[in-house]
């Protein structure tokens, strides 16, 4: 057998040939029909549905069937090179003359149907075309290769062949012989191409060799067109903390940013709401009213994040019009350039707000979106180098006749049209340069979760000017803001630059397309040899000291953000869905992985309710006690608080990025914002209390039947304060104590050791003060050391004790008299209970001296003129009184004295009223 060029080919007919108008070049020399790369299967796809007026076959297994035939053909290769080739074998086998008569004919047939530039191969390839034909997972795209003037002979022929093959010699890489061995990936999965290679993959490499690589990238191609994107958010993950190593490069943290308490704002949203609030046009940052500044003070807040400050895409904002909001701006993620937008005052305006925040202690945060910039920014104009773009349109599919979106006359640049009438989101748009004609198509930006950003460009990492360019942005930003978010980072993290744009074969499927442009691991960590992001922490530390650095991460590497790469914080998305989810055993499991690797990791959070992605807080959490329960989580944890634009107003409305003005008319709910008022911004005053980790300690709530997972119960301290929070995240009432603190290793350390000063006696009591419900409690030292505390608290209930110090006992014992008096209650005041309790006997003398209902009786009889001592029971007034006298009452008369000058003055009273008014 003659040796062929281990091409990518699938047989064709010559009727198919002449539909598909292919030039000869396109054929090899079995007359197979070569598919070179991924695009040449994409046009395939779309000339086939045009030939045969069906829809388009996928073209990943066009590729992948082209693949599984050049492996047949490599198989028979190999067959060839031993001691007995299969078409000479299975011919000389053929011993009845009318059966090889029979083979010569269908062979003659098979020639004129598929002809071949090269005679040799006839025999190849009819067992090739046969092969393919009875192959269930190319039933898409069959027409190829089927035959209708295919005679009875031929069928005949085929069984002769199969009933020759099973005498022929056993071979690896099966163990079987030819026909047998090529069989394997059908029969292992007959209705699956992608399994069918995986099959060669797996069990040909040695025969395939070097060879194999081409099925990497079908199978990739596969992945592309099949996995399933969806927009949402994704399952709940956690931090990553298991995949981290034992070296920390955690950035030092100036005083100021654990303290950090952050509110969010779309700003074009809300300065039409402040119009409306304060009753005058408010349009620029200058014109933010100081009131404003002030609420937020008060609040708790010391950190603003203003959401579309720059200067925006004039084509985002035309490509959000025409698609049916004509209000719209452009999205505040597709940026034209890193300037401040002359519609909210440009430079000075901000100037203006940063100085009058300042004043007050808030500093002002700004978004960088660093993994692309707008469809026709200042870079796609003139600088398309640093953007991700191919020469050729990778999909045959794709149209570029449109509206030109450019603006600028230098370069057109248009979306694919498919997009206007929303039956495709292209994964590239059209960028012609006028002045050279030449074309480049730049992909979008994209995660590779849902859909592309249509109206963005994507950077491209892998080039080091464009790298450069980036990080001078940030630091530019990092000049204006002391609080930078970038957005969506972790699509920039060396594995997924990887996965997304340029995979290593056999990896792919992130990014349509893109496993064309696979690397090998030598190639890509030449190109990018560090974490970018490590590189831009180091460069902001050294140039603009000062900077918190926060990342929007997820996908399991927010552990990985802070910690290796040097984020200040980053987003824990799991506080969010986790316990809007009640799925509080994982979160609970969450923190205490993270205790037991690095407590570090845990102040370095940014928990949220809601961010501008997500649906508001409260269409998730409502805004009864099951909103209250969660923020008071976020309030109190150690981490920085984030909380979202119409949050706290209950707005449920959720602001496109794009987003002028509120569309709905909504009021603040004055009810909500009151509960704000009295139970999470005195927690949000008092950050400093909660910020750290150093301090903080976990609690199990053990019950009846073991530990009760919805309730979280912590304790934190800051010098000298101490805290202790129990939240109960479920509809379920919660009893049981909490005692050890969760430790990786032992001893655990108690309670008690968290709240009360290892100089204070177990004979002293603990006043901590419920700041909810207003109340403190009093518990023994000695009884929290020796078994806890036992807490009782209502579904969605929260306790939060603030104020907790020790008092020693008094030498009458008063506060343990207090505390069984109250068994476990709480009191507005503990010490005016114990002044009531210390005074009640004089009270009840009191009363015992003058009852209520003598009083009215007395009365009653003064005022008819009718002597009232004899109402009065002298024994009981006499007993009272020595009572009052034992209790320290003044001893200068006798009870006797004291009683008979009641009487007389009663007796006087009585006269008196007789005479006229």
């Amino acid at each position: 057998m003659k040796k062929l060029i281990p091409i990518s080919a699938i047989p064709v007919s010559l009727n198919v040939k002449n539909r598909l108008n292919y030039q000869k070049e396109r054929y090899d020399v079995c007359g197979f029909l070569k598919i070179r790369s991924p695009k040449d299967a994409r046009e395939l796809a779309k000339t086939y549905a045009a030939a045969f007026g069906v829809s388009e076959p996928p073209a990943g297994d066009i590729y992948g069937a082209g693949l599984i035939v050049t492996a047949w053909r490599m198989l028979l290769e190999n067959f060839a090179a031993g001691d007995q080739p299969f078409e000479p074998a299975a011919i000389s086998m053929m011993t009845d003359p009318d059966a090889r008569k029979r083979l010569y004919a269908v062979l003659g047939d098979f020639e004129r149907e598929y002809p071949a530039s090269d005679k040799d191969t006839v025999f190849i390839g009819w067992v090739l075309t046969r092969l393919a034909q009875t192959n269930p997972a190319f039933s898409h795209f069959a027409k190829l290769y089927q035959d209708p003037q295919e005679k009875g002979e031929a069928s005949l022929c085929w069984s002769n062949l199969e009933s020759i093959d099973k005498a022929l010699n056993r071979r690896p890489p099966e163990d079987k012989t030819p026909l047998a061995t090529q069989k394997c990936p059908v029969i292992a999965a007959p209705y699956s191409i992608k399994d069918q290679l995986l099959y060669i993959l797996t069990h040909w490499i040695d025969i395939l060799g070097d060879w194999a690589r081409h099925i990497l990238g079908a199978l990739d191609m596969i992945e592309e067109e099949t996995r399933f994107r969806m927009p949402g958010p994704g399952v709940a993950q956690g931090p990553g903390i298991e995949l981290l190593d034992g070296i920390a490069r955690f950035s030092h943290d100036d005083d100021w940013m654990p303290k950090v308490v952050l509110l969010a704002k779309n700003i074009l949203v809300w300065l039409n709401q402040l119009s409306r609030t304060y009753r005058r046009d408010i349009r620029r940052l200058d014109e933010i009213p100081d009131e404003e500044l002030n609420l937020m003070v008060s609040r708790g807040f010391n950190a603003l994040w203003l959401i579309g400050l720059w200067e925006r895409s004039p084509a985002s904002r035309e490509m959000k019009r025409r698609m049916g909001n004509p209000e719209a701006a452009a999205s505040a993620y597709s940026l034209y350039r890193y300037d401040i937008a002359e519609e909210l005052g440009g430079w000075s305006a901000l100037e203006n707000l940063k100085t009058r925040a300042a004043q007050r202690g808030i500093r002002l945060s700004s978004d960088m979106v660093p993994n692309h910039v707008g469809i026709d920014s200042d870079w796609t104009r003139h600088h398309p180098d640093r953007l991700l773009g191919v020469s050729e349109c990778p999909y045959p599919g794709y149209s570029f006749f449109s509206d030109n979106l450019s603006g600028d006359e230098s370069v057109d640049i248009r979306l694919e049209d498919h997009y206007w009438d929303k039956s495709d989101a292209a994964v590239v748009f059209q960028r012609r340069d006028t002045e050279t004609g030449e074309f480049r198509f730049i992909y979008h930006g994209n995660d590779g979760t849902s859909m592309p950003w249509n109206d963005t460009a994507q950077i491209n990492f892998l080039n080091h000017e464009a790298r450069e360019a980036v990080i001078q942005e940030i630091l530019h930003v990092a000049r204006h803001f002391p609080i930078i978010r970038f957005d969506a980072a972790m699509v920039l993290a060396r594995k997924h630059i990887r996965r997304l744009w340029f995979p290593a074969a056999g990896s792919g499927g992130g990014i349509p397309s893109r496993s064309e442009h696979a690397l090998s691991d030598e190639e890509f960590n030449s190109a990018l040899p560090v974490e970018f992001w490590r590189e831009v922490v180091d460069r902001v530390s050294a140039e603009v000291p000062g900077t918190l650095l926060l990342a929007e991460a997820f996908w399991m590497m927010e552990g990985y953000f802070v910690r290796s790469l040097g984020m200040h914080r980053v987003y824990n998305s799991a506080f969010m869905n986790m316990l809007r989810d009640q799925k509080n055993s994982e979160y609970r499991r969450i923190i205490k992985d993270t205790l037991a690797f690095d407590p570090g990791i845990l102040q370095r959070f940014v928990n949220f309710m809601n961010n501008p992605d997500e649906e508001t807080a409260v269409n998730q959490y409502g805004k009864d006690d099951r909103y209250f329960t969660v923020c008071t989580l976020l309030a109190t944890l150690p981490g920085l608080p984030m909380i979202g634009h119409g949050q706290i107003e209950g707005f449920t409305e959720k602001y496109g990025m794009e987003y002028t003005r509120a569309f709905s008319d909504e009021a603040p709910d004055e009810e909500l914002v009151a509960r704000h008022e009295r139970e999470i911004f005195p927690l949000l005053t008092r950050r400093h209390l909660f910020a750290g980790a150093a301090s903080f300690r976990l609690y199990d709530l053990h019950g009846e039947h073991g530990i009760i997972e919805s309730v979280f119960a912590y304790s934190n301290a800051f010098k000298d304060e101490r805290a202790l929070i129990v939240v109960n995240n479920s509809y379920d009432r919660a009893v049981g104590s909490i005692n050890l603190a969760f430790s990786s290793e032992m001893p655990h350390e108690k309670l008690a050791s968290a709240l009360i000063p290892e100089d204070v006696d177990n004979s002293s009591w603990l006043l901590l003060k419920d700041h909810v419900a207003g109340l403190w409690y009093i518990r023994s030292a000695g009884g929290l050391r020796d078994t806890g505390l036992t807490l009782s608290i209502d579904g969605f209930g929260r306790q939060t004790f603030l104020d907790i110090h020790p008092v020693p006992e008094t030498e009458d014992g008063m506060w343990r008299v207090l505390a069984e008096e109250l068994d476990g209650a709480g009191v507005p005041d503990p010490y005016t209970a114990m002044t009531q309790l210390q005074l009640r006997p004089v009270k009840e003398a009191l009363t015992a001296l003058l009852p209520y209902e003598m009083v009215y009786k007395l009365a009653e009889s003064i005022g008819k003129g009718i002597d009232p001592t004899a109402l009065v029971n002298k024994d009981d007034m006499l007993s009272a009184l020595s009572r009052l006298e034992s209790l320290g009452a003044s001893n200068t008369q006798s009870p006797a004295q004291k009683m008979n000058m009641i009487l007389r003055q009663l007796e006087s009273a009585a006269k008196l009223w007789r005479f006229p008014r």
